[in-house]
């Protein structure tokens, strides 16, 4: 999962790597970018959807029909969870949201 403001390193790299680049969202956008890490679409698996944009229409919802999915945002896999078979995740776009900062005011203290 991508967020707007994660947007930028590893999710614009496998964006790219994929061949068809999704537009991912801006980091003031409610908006998540999503991706199967490591995909192998095929008739026996029933896969088509490797990527996509979710908005805040609904969840997208994902049955764990492996011995271990692991699911983590905006690149920090270390922050993740981890599904096995069976589970059910759902995930969606949040109604709460970051203020993104530009910088901060000069009061004429800084140094340079």
């Amino acid at each position: 999962m991508a967020t707007g403001t994660g947007a930028t390193g590893w999710a614009a790299s496998i964006s790219h790597d994929r061949g068809a680049p999704l537009s991912l969202p801006a980091p003031q956008d409610l908006a998540l970018a999503w991706f199967v890490r490591e995909a192998w679409p095929s008739p026996a698996t029933g896969t088509s959807l490797t990527a996509g944009l979710l908005g805040r229409g609904g969840p997208l919802s994902l049955l764990v029909e492996s011995h271990e999915l692991v699911v983590f945002g905006d690149g920090l896999e270390s922050d993740r969870l981890v599904a096995t078979w069976g589970q059910t995740l759902d995930v969606s776009v949040s109604p709460r949201t970051l203020t993104l900062v530009a910088g901060a005011p000069d009061d004429g203290r800084s140094t340079r």
